[in-house]
Formats: C-alpha cells, sequence, structure tokens
C-alpha cells in the first residue's frame, strides 16, 4: 500500500514495510513539515488591485509553496483595491493573520468556499483565527466569554476618550460618587445642569457675584424714566433712557401773548403736557360792559417722538379800536395744536364777542388760572402757553 497524506497538514502518512531505508528522511520531512505548522512564519505579499489570491497547503515535503501551513502569515504590499485571502476548504488550523499592507482598502480573509474575518480600510492589526473546516472565525474580545473585573481594569486606564458618549449614566453612578475633587475645573457647564435644579438652598452665602452671571447686551449706565426689559430669568436684557413715562411736573417753556419762538424738547422726553389758551376779544366802548369773546383753552397730553422741535406762537388780547373790540390772537403750536381766539364785542348793538374754542383739547380745566395764575384768554386777556415734559425722576 502506497503512503497518503493527511487531511490539514499533508504530513506523509507511511505504511508498515514501505519506504525501507528511506524513513529517516521522510521522517525529517515530516517534522519540517509539522514545524511550519506550528511555528513556521511566511510573508505573502498581495500587492495592486481587487484580486483574490490562494494560499495552498501541497503534500510534505513541499514547503516553499505552502504558505497556507505557516503558523503565523504577514501580508504585505501596497494595496489599491479591496483583497481576498484564501486558505484551502476542509483543513482545521489555528493561524495568526497580520494586516501589514498599506493602502486604505479591505482585506478578507477566508476559507475557500466559505466565511471570514475582514481588516477594515483602517485596520492594519493583527487577527488570532482558526479554520473550523468551512469558515474561518475570529478570537477577539467580541467573541470571546467571560467577563472583565475591576480587579483586571488598572487605574486610571478608563479615560474620557475611552467612552462612548452617554456610556456613563445616573443609574451607573453612585449616590453622592461624583463630588466636586472629581470634577476638572469648568467641567460642568450650563448644558449639562438642568432647568431649575440649582436652587437657592444649593448656592452658599455671596456665592453668586457679578463674575458669575451672564453678560447681556445693557450698558452698564445710570438710566432716567427708563424702559426695562426682564426676561423669564429675571435679567433684565434692555434699557434706555426716556421711553418710560417719568415724572410729568418739570415745566420747560412758558410764553404769555403776544410771542413766538421754537420749542425743543429734551432729548429723553417722549410725551408732553401742553396747556394753550388763545386771546381774548377786545371789548365794545360804549356802553360799558359789552365784553369781547373768551379765547379757547384746555390741556394737550402729546407722546411725542424725537428729535422734536417745531414753532409756536401765543396770541395777544384784543383791543378796543374806536367803539369796536378787536379779535384776539390765535395760539398756535406747530403740529399739536390750534386754539382759536374770541371776537371782539360790537358796537352799536352792543353785542359781547363769541368765545373761541380749542379743538384737540385732551382736558379743559374749569378755571383759566387753574395752571398759570391768571385768567388766560379771557375778554381782552393775551393768551398763554406752558408746556411740561416727562423728563423727571
Amino acid at each position: 500500500m502506497a503512503s497518503s497524506y493527511s487531511t490539514d497538514l499533508k504530513i506523509e502518512l507511511m505504511v508498515t514495510g514501505e519506504n525501507a531505508g528511506t524513513w529517516g528522511d521522510k521522517t525529517n520531512d515530516n517534522l519540517d513539515v509539522i514545524e511550519q505548522a506550528i511555528a513556521g512564519f511566511k510573508q505573502v505579499s498581495i500587492a495592486g488591485g481587487a484580486q483574490t489570491t490562494n494560499l495552498l497547503i501541497n503534500n510534505s515535503p513541499d514547503i516553499a509553496t505552502s504558505d497556507a501551513r505557516n503558523a503565523v502569515i504577514k501580508l504585505s504590499g501596497t494595496i489599491t483595491g479591496n483583497q481576498i485571502v484564501t486558505v484551502p476548504t476542509g483543513i482545521t488550523k489555528t493561524y495568526i493573520v497580520q494586516n501589514g499592507t498599506t493602502g486604505a482598502f479591505t482585506v478578507q480573509f477566508i476559507q475557500a468556499g466559505g466565511t471570514g474575518t475582514t481588516f477594515s480600510t483602517t485596520d492594519k492589526g493583527i487577527k488570532i483565527l482558526f479554520a473550523d473546516g468551512t469558515n474561518i472565525n475570529a478570537v477577539d474580545l467580541s467573541t470571546l466569554s467571560g467577563t472583565i473585573a475591576t480587579a483586571q481594569i488598572a487605574d486610571l486606564a478608563i479615560t474620557s476618550s475611552k467612552l462612548a458618549s452617554f456610556a456613563v449614566t445616573s443609574a451607573r453612578l453612585a449616590s453622592f460618587a461624583v463630588t466636586s475633587a472629581k470634577l476638572a475645573t469648568n467641567a460642568v457647564t450650563g448644558v449639562k445642569i438642568a432647568q431649575s435644579t440649582i436652587t437657592q438652598a444649593k448656592l452658599a452665602s455671596n456665592s453668586v457675584g457679578a463674575d458669575q452671571l451672564i453678560a447681556t447686551a445693557v450698558t452698564p449706565a445710570t438710566y432716567t424714566a427708563a424702559t426695562i426689559t426682564v426676561d423669564a430669568d429675571g435679567r433684565i436684557t434692555a434699557a434706555s433712557s426716556g421711553s418710560a413715562g417719568a415724572g410729568m411736573a418739570i415745566p420747560t417753556l412758558y410764553a404769555a401773548g403776544p410771542s413766538s419762538g421754537t420749542f425743543t424738547a429734551a432729548p429723553t422726553a417722549n410725551r408732553l403736557g401742553i396747556y394753550m389758551a388763545a386771546g381774548g376779544g377786545g371789548s365794545a366802548y360804549n356802553p360799558p360792559g359789552v365784553q369781547g369773546g373768551e379765547g379757547g383753552y384746555g390741556f394737550i397730553n402729546k407722546p411725542i417722538t424725537q428729535p422734536f422741535s417745531q414753532p409756536y406762537s401765543v396770541g395777544a388780547g384784543g383791543n378796543t379800536s374806536g367803539l369796536n373790540g378787536n379779535a384776539g390772537g390765535n395760539t398756535v403750536f406747530t403740529n399739536v395744536a390750534t386754539f382759536n381766539a374770541g371776537n371782539g364785542g360790537s358796537y352799536p348793538n352792543n353785542a359781547a364777542g363769541n368765545p373761541g374754542n380749542a379743538p384737540g383739547a385732551t382736558f379743559t380745566y374749569p378755571t383759566r388760572a387753574f395752571v398759570v395764575g391768571f385768567s388766560a384768554g379771557a375778554p381782552s386777556t393775551p393768551g398763554v402757553i406752558v408746556v411740561f415734559e416727562n423728563i423727571g425722576t
């Protein structure tokens, strides 16, 4: 009977009585084959584009071309496409395979006709594998059983870069396990703090100062008659002077008729209180007591937009010309109001003059002397303008 060869390593199996005088040489060849399988190292180039490279196991004593019989196989060369490397089907064997190639392409190590393991485009590492006759199987942390106990983990071995995002949840932390000493400076930012979790009871006395407050767009300043905006967290986010209703008790113009000029509001004012009266009509000469009409008068509440500057004229009181009284003068505040004067008394029909009116007046006082101290716009009396601005504190 002739010699045969083992299935896995292709060792020559000699029968009794065969190969007389050559057993020593054949035994040495078999030992070389076994040594190759146990300790052999082979570097195999797979350089080039996408291709399949078949590694073989030939019968003993073939060592040179039996790359798949080596214990350690290093794949090398510059690859320009994805690679497939096969070992024969039907064999069972353990391999250590190193991906020593250059080039960002995959390398698949399989048993011909079966499945295997793949080195990714960036994986230039080493894998422990075994062939089960059909497929190549990886021996790594993803396939090993058992657990890693804390005693096997060196102190400080697990750093933040080793943890996936959100890997450590509150359920994994013992109560009070994270103390201030465990936190790096500035490690806890606003996004890490749930809304309303920091209450007054959690803050030490005087622990929140100006440096701990988030800056807003408000310019540090002293504001007069300020309009302020406060957000939901109690912060002042906007402030400006003169855009809120301040005290109206600041008189800034007094003019009695006849007179004229231009009034310019203070830059912080946004509302004016204006008392106006037109001139009263003159009285008729004879008989005495035939009076002219009163000038229109009243108070105007005037919102303004800055800058505000307008001309004005204050009417005179009517006089007596001959036997008749003359009309008084209108009081005009441009773009605010025109109050009309009273007419003069007339002769010979002895008729009193008609009173003027005050179109647009917000309020009419019961007595003319309430604001200015004299009966402005009464018969033969001049008109008046008094302006109050909301620039008080």
